[in-house]
């Protein structure tokens, strides 16, 4: 079913934003994108999803690979012992002495789902032959694995944006007509309100068409 996505600003990257525009994604493709009135009228059967703020293309996590192996994502029974955020450091390695196989998957499922609540689509790896179940994990989430360049030292960070960079350098690469329809929502105003607000404030992402997250 072809669903219409419309946002008070969609920045496609390497082309113009469009203010009230919308994506139209048929299948896990992106059919169309422009003003939101133009995009409805031509698909009028369409679904439309209505979202607040800003619709971009989903972001790139170049360091999914430590964020999966060498961080704890606690479970939410969790969060009074061990709070919320992923353990790293020390406090991972204390973890990781006594950690059984169903407990580190554990933490990788919520670390993956925890990527795609911050608009996540993109991973760099390697999930390689060296640990088949941290690869089929990823192959499960239906995140996308790319190359990229690894990121820097210190803790490594949900959020995209931590690493510093803008929106370009961010995504995974542009919104495009034909292209795969990954992309995020996040309830801001513009590119400047993300960056300083960070990916947290994801309210949506889809993946190959799918709504993968949706805030409460």
């Amino acid at each position: 079913m072809l669903t219409v996505h419309a946002a008070s600003l969609v920045l496609p990257v390497g082309a113009a934003a469009v203010a009230e525009g919308a994506v139209a994604v048929d299948g896990d493709r992106i059919a169309a994108i422009g003003p939101y009135e133009e995009v409805v009228a031509a698909h009028p059967a369409a679904r439309v999803r209505r979202w607040p703020g800003l619709l971009t293309p989903g972001l790139r996590q170049d360091r999914a690979r430590e964020l999966l192996t060498r961080c704890y994502h606690p479970d939410p029974r969790e969060a009074d012992e061990l709070g919320e955020l992923p353990l790293w450091g020390e406090e991972f390695e204390r973890l990781a002495a006594t950690m059984d196989t169903a407990r580190r998957a554990g933490s990788v499922r919520r670390g993956l789902q925890r990527m795609l609540r911050h608009g996540t689509t993109h991973v760099v790896g390697p999930f390689g032959a060296d640990d088949p179940g941290l690869r089929t994990a990823v192959s499960r989430s239906g995140l996308v694995q790319t190359q990229g360049r690894p990121g820097d030292g210190g803790p490594p960070d949900l959020d995209p944006f931590a690493a510093g960079g803008d929106l370009a350098a961010t995504a995974h690469g542009p919104l495009t007509v034909g292209g795969r329809a990954d992309f995020a929502v996040f309830d801001v105003a513009d590119e400047a309100a993300l960056r300083a607000g960070g990916a947290r404030l994801c309210v949506a992402t889809v993946l190959a068409g799918r709504l993968v997250h949706r805030a409460r």
